[in-house]
């Protein structure tokens, strides 16, 4: 297979429409780890129904229109993919029960060469149904391991589109936090709407050369923002709570279910509210999120949420 860049730049991915409900919010939360000790109080506010919350990085999973990169007049060889890069902005807290529709499109293409692969970039836009109030944007960078060699290119490169992320404090981190990823985390996961059999399959891993099933990245994505959330945001303070209004990083390494996931904070800026982050499996050795960006600010509490958990 081969990926012909006209083709794909005009390639119609659906629209995605998806009605939100607490049962959503509380699935993706179980997913990336949350409720592993049924005695941390933050953790059941998104795992259970009173004084629910969601998750910043469950904008990953909303409004998804499907794993289209698997269908085969794409070009794409989906068994080969990865993901590269995420990065979440947020323009108003997540709902919690919502019709939602997102809009997805392919920004760019930029081929590394016939022995490197191909990388596509996408932005999603989601919005609310009722108000065409926009959610949050996501752009995402995929890695085609296999499909170097783009046909149809042209001439000007774009790659001066995508600029090299900053790079990360050299003095020691601010924060440092160790969080378990579940042994069936992937299988949890999947279930908040990326099927990719990568993550479920041993022989489809294997295809792909990896010994077993690998963690979603988005997955360990969103353990990084729970290591966030645990270390900047959380407090007992009435009226002091904080979140995170945008987090984006670059996957580097894949992480296996099971592994412990540590998440190094740096605090930049004057206000101290401009994060850096990384994320390392230790008994590996390899850091597998690298060059981590966030953003956090007072959260906007909304009023009245049991109205609006059991108001639609």
């Amino acid at each position: 297979m081969t990926i012909d860049y006209r083709k794909l730049m005009h390639w119609k991915i659906p629209i995605a429409r998806q009605h939100v409900r607490p049962q959503d919010c509380i699935l993706y939360a179980l997913g990336v780890g949350l409720g592993a000790d049924p005695l941390d109080r933050d953790q059941l506010h998104y795992v259970y129904e009173e004084g629910l919350r969601v998750l910043p990085t469950m904008a990953t999973v909303l409004a998804y229109p499907g794993f289209w990169m698997k269908m085969p007049d794409t070009g794409i060889d989906w068994t080969r993919v990865v993901h590269a890069e995420q990065q979440v902005i947020l323009h108003k807290p997540l709902p919690i029960c919502k019709q939602l529709i997102g809009d997805t499109r392919i920004v760019d293409i930029v081929d590394k060469g016939p022995d490197k692969g191909a990388l596509i970039y996408q932005e999603r836009v989601v919005t609310e149904e009722d108000s065409g109030e926009p959610v949050c944007t996501l752009r995402m960078t995929t890695m085609c391991r296999g499909d170097g060699g783009v046909q149809n290119m042209p001439t000007a490169a774009s790659g001066h589109l995508h600029p090299a992320p900053a790079p990360l404090p050299e003095r020691p981190a601010d924060f440092c936090i160790d969080l378990p990823i579940l042994s069936q985390a992937a299988l949890i996961y999947r279930l908040s709407g990326d099927g990719n059999p990568l993550h479920a399959d041993p022989e489809v891993a294997l295809r792909a050369g990896f010994p077993r099933p690998i963690l979603h990245g988005l997955c360990t994505f969103g353990v990084a923002g729970h290591a966030l959330l645990k270390a900047l945001c959380w407090s007992p303070e009435p009226g002091r709570r904080m979140d995170i209004r945008s987090i984006g990083a670059r996957f580097s390494a894949p992480v296996y279910p099971g592994e412990m996931l540590r998440t190094e904070i740096w605090r930049e800026g004057n206000d101290g509210n401009h994060i850096a982050f990384r994320c390392s499996v230790p008994q590996r050795g390899v850091v597998v999120l690298n060059h981590g960006a966030a953003l956090i600010a007072a959260h906007a509490d909304t009023k009245n949420r049991k109205e609006v958990l059991h108001g639609a």
